[in-house]
């Protein structure tokens, strides 16, 4: 079995602190991808930064204090990439993937946007951008005989099952028409050619949801939204045995205004 959690930890440093450390240690993950760590390297404590039995990748953000993606895998990767090619977003850190035997596994932190902002014409821009080299990943990861996840922090709920309260947020970044749209282009068969793999292991449900503001009660009354996914080539997502959002019992217990999203793999 290969097993694939991702996390938005919302401040990795701040999350070592509320429990993300005893998390690390209990998981059975094989690969955890961890999005907003908003710190560079060096400013990690040893134990976050070089946990026993794991090898970690770092993408840091070149803006100070902002994004940050990583990926801790058990194995030592065969081969390491930061970034997809575009110049814009290649300091951004918002996306690495790495190469273990059989399958490429990537982290994702797509931007979150603003409407009327510049902060959602660098999401679009983003967007635009990815779409071709998610295609370009999933052809070379097909001619090679390879299969590939892409994880993380999407920012965008894709269908109205995938928010609580979706009627007052038609007009929100992470629920715009042209936002769903595109992920809708990322998972048509014919087009970006990737599967939703939580959404295929839990179809015709609301949720779950991996994300809930920490006002107004919300992660109390589950009035969350499912933004952070496992988007894999659709012979990987064939193999999945079952996929689930590690919830936290109670509201004071959660290290994250996300939680840990996790999949297991026949392989």
């Amino acid at each position: 079995m290969f097993t694939v959690t991702t996390a938005n930890v919302n401040g990795l440093r701040a999350a070592a602190g509320k429990g993300y450390r005893a998390w690390l240690d209990a998981t059975d993950a094989d690969v955890v991808c961890l999005q907003e760590v908003r710190a560079l390297e060096e400013q990690l404590p040893e134990a976050v930064r070089a946990p026993d039995g794991w090898h970690a990748v770092w993408a840091p953000a070149q803006a100070k204090g902002r994004a940050g993606v990583a990926l801790l895998t058990r194995r030592e990767p065969e081969a390491v990439r930061i970034g997809f090619g575009a110049p814009e977003f290649a300091l951004s850190g918002r996306y690495v993937e790495v190469d273990l035997p059989g399958v490429t596994v990537a982290s994702l932190y797509l931007p979150s946007g603003e409407v009327g902002t510049e902060r959602q014409a660098e999401k679009e821009r983003f967007m635009a951008a990815f779409l071709p080299y998610l295609t370009g990943l999933r052809a070379r990861a097909a001619a090679g005989g390879r299969e590939a996840l892409v994880c993380g922090d999407w920012n965008i709920a894709h269908r109205e099952a995938d928010l609580k309260n979706w009627r007052a947020n038609r007009d929100r970044s992470g629920f715009l028409p042209e936002e769903r749209a595109w992920l809708t282009r990322v998972l048509t068969p014919d087009d970006g050619g990737w599967t939703d793999v939580v959404r295929a292991q839990h179809p015709g449900q609301d949720g779950p949801y991996s994300w809930w503001s920490y006002r107004g009660g919300a992660f109390d009354r589950d009035t969350g939204w499912r933004i952070d996914l496992h988007v894999a080539t659709p012979g990987l997502a064939a193999r999945c045995v079952k996929a689930y959002v590690e919830r936290a019992a109670t509201h004071a217990e959660r290290w994250s205004d996300h939680a840990p999203v996790t999949a297991v793999y026949d392989l």
